[in-house]
């Protein structure tokens, strides 16, 4: 019979290196790709569609709910997330439809390690994108996926969590 203290012990440990894996593929800030512009995902693929399954696993690994590519260093927009044990894949996403309520929410970053700061966005965003296989999605996300969801938009834009801190919380 298997200890159950040193089974736990491997998986702990096992964990400890995923999550270290996972951590050592994401960019940080002071990256310039961070910075970058990501450009339209042309080619709905194999390839594209492995890709994302490795940012899933790198986001849960990290561990993280959500994760874009220039994060992983590949400069196409392409963002996935998973707040409800459903990961998700959006490709080329457009967002519009921004209610006017607002809420400030504490968020933190896998490219900005250690750092949480408030930050003020819409509580309800439409989103338009495509899903891996290229078929065309448009839903409208609140509460905790509109924010995931923004939040990996403006990583497609070269925009970090540091940009958005207003002047007086920096002060």
């Amino acid at each position: 019979m298997i200890d159950m203290r040193v089974q736990n012990g491997r998986e702990q440990a096992e964990l400890e290196q995923r999550r270290h894996d996972a951590q050592r593929e994401i960019k940080v800030i002071g990256d310039p790709m961070l910075r970058e512009r990501a450009a339209e995902v042309t080619s709905l693929d194999r390839g594209l569609r492995k890709f994302a399954k490795r940012m899933v696993r790198i986001m849960h690994d990290a561990p993280g709910i959500g994760l874009a590519a220039p994060q992983v260093g590949v400069l196409q927009r392409l963002l996935v997330y998973d707040v409800d044990d459903d990961p998700q894949v959006l490709v080329n996403p457009v967002l519009g439809g921004f209610s006017d309520e607002v809420e400030e929410v504490d968020e933190g970053c896998l490219s900005v390690p250690g750092l949480t700061v408030p930050i003020t966005r819409p509580v309800r965003v439409q989103v338009r994108a495509a899903d891996i296989y290229g078929d065309p999605v448009d839903f409208f996300a609140d509460g905790l996926k509109a924010r995931v969801i923004q939040h990996e938009h403006d990583h497609l834009d070269g925009v970090l969590i540091v940009d958005r801190i207003s002047t007086e919380e920096a002060s």
